[in-house]
């Protein structure tokens, strides 16, 4: 029998992709009845979003009418949920449904968000709370991922062709699914403390890299940049020096009833303590008011005559010696120019005789 494997093929042509994902639609789920159990989820929302989600309600059934999903917005409890109906023909459509209410409840923009419902874009909330205990390091690192102006978050999306928005204490990330690990990646490497801009330059050289078909099967990691880690000065651990031990323990402190006793107050009444504590408040005040005083007197003392007169010719002196060192300098400025004048003018007489031997 004549084999037909090398024959040419009808699907064989240029212009169809076998390669291309062709949307999901009714006709595709060929059985046509509903599913057998309903799927649900539901998920929190902040309090500060509940404003702009009652507006953009309205919006959020009618996109997610079009797939047969069915939602609630439970003010009370404030939760979102979505499920399953009858009329649900894509078994994937709830679970684009949950990342939905998911992306709305971290403050992603109606419009933004709604497109997770196309094939071909996923989403990643990545959690960057747990990285660090300290608030103020948290908050330094966070704002490395934003950059001045938003620049790095900026050069982060154009690079990644994704849309990432930083809200608290998380991180969502919307866009193809080939560069989510990436994002993440890089992310979390800033919150560790690896500034995105190493990550940035990387990107740009793949970008170029994958534009030559030479090197698509070759290794790149010859033409990627090799960061050295540099260690920081930090803080040294406090050293504590070795104490002398002993086998015996010290001496137990006398308690403020054993000094009382010793003294004889414990066996005073109340008034008299009383007496012995307005005694003592009268003498500190007394020794406070004598201090204050004498720093008040302080200032109606006449200062000595010879010292201000020593005073005086030191100020004196002082100026005379810089008025000396000024005319000095000025002097030698002088004759260095005169001399530089002078080298000039022989230069030019020896260039004149030279040229009159010459003639």
């Amino acid at each position: 029998m004549v084999s037909t494997h090398n024959k040419d093929k009808p699907w064989d042509q240029p212009h169809i992709d076998k390669w291309a994902e062709d949307e999901f639609t009714e006709k595709d789920n060929a059985s046509g009845l509903p599913f057998a159990e309903e799927s649900s989820f539901a998920t929190l929302f902040p309090k500060y979003r509940e404003g702009y989600l009652k507006e953009i309600w309205d919006d959020v059934t009618k996109a997610l009418d079009q797939k047969g999903i069915a939602c609630v917005l439970d003010l009370v409890e404030g939760s979102m949920t979505v499920k399953t109906t009858r009329k649900t023909y894509d078994p994937y459509a709830i679970m684009n449904a949950r990342d939905l209410i998911k992306l709305l409840a971290r403050s992603v923009p109606f419009p933004q968000a709604v497109k997770i419902l196309e094939d071909g874009i996923a989403c990643d909330v990545i959690k960057i709370g747990n990285f660090t205990s300290n608030k103020e390091r948290f908050v330094k690192r966070r704002q490395r991922l934003l950059g001045p102006n938003g620049n790095t978050l900026k050069a982060l999306e154009l690079l990644t062709q994704c849309y990432i928005l930083v809200q608290g204490n998380t991180v969502s990330v919307m866009g193809p699914y080939t560069h989510m690990k990436t994002l993440r990646r890089v992310i979390e490497d800033c919150m560790m403390n690896i500034h995105p801009i190493y990550h940035i330059k990387e990107l740009m050289i793949k970008r170029e890299l994958a534009k030559r078909p030479e090197l698509a099967e070759e290794d790149w990691s010859r033409f990627l940049p090799q960061f050295k880690k540099r260690n920081v000065a930090r803080k040294k651990p406090k050293t504590i020096k070795n104490k002398v031990r002993t086998a015996f323990p010290p001496a137990q402190l006398p308690r403020k009833v054993d000094l009382q006793i010793e003294s004889g107050e414990f066996f005073l009444g109340a008034d008299e303590k009383r007496r012995r504590a307005d005694e003592e408040k009268r003498q500190q005040q007394a020794a406070r008011s004598a201090e204050k005083q004498a720093q008040r007197e302080l200032a109606f003392i006449a200062p000595d005559e010879d010292e201000e007169k020593a005073k005086k010719e030191k100020k004196k002196e002082k100026k005379e010696k810089k008025e000396k060192k000024e005319k000095k300098e000025k002097k030698e400025k002088k004759e260095k120019k005169r001399k530089s004048d002078d080298s000039d003018d022989e230069g030019e007489k020896k260039k004149k005789k030279k040229k009159r031997s010459v003639e």
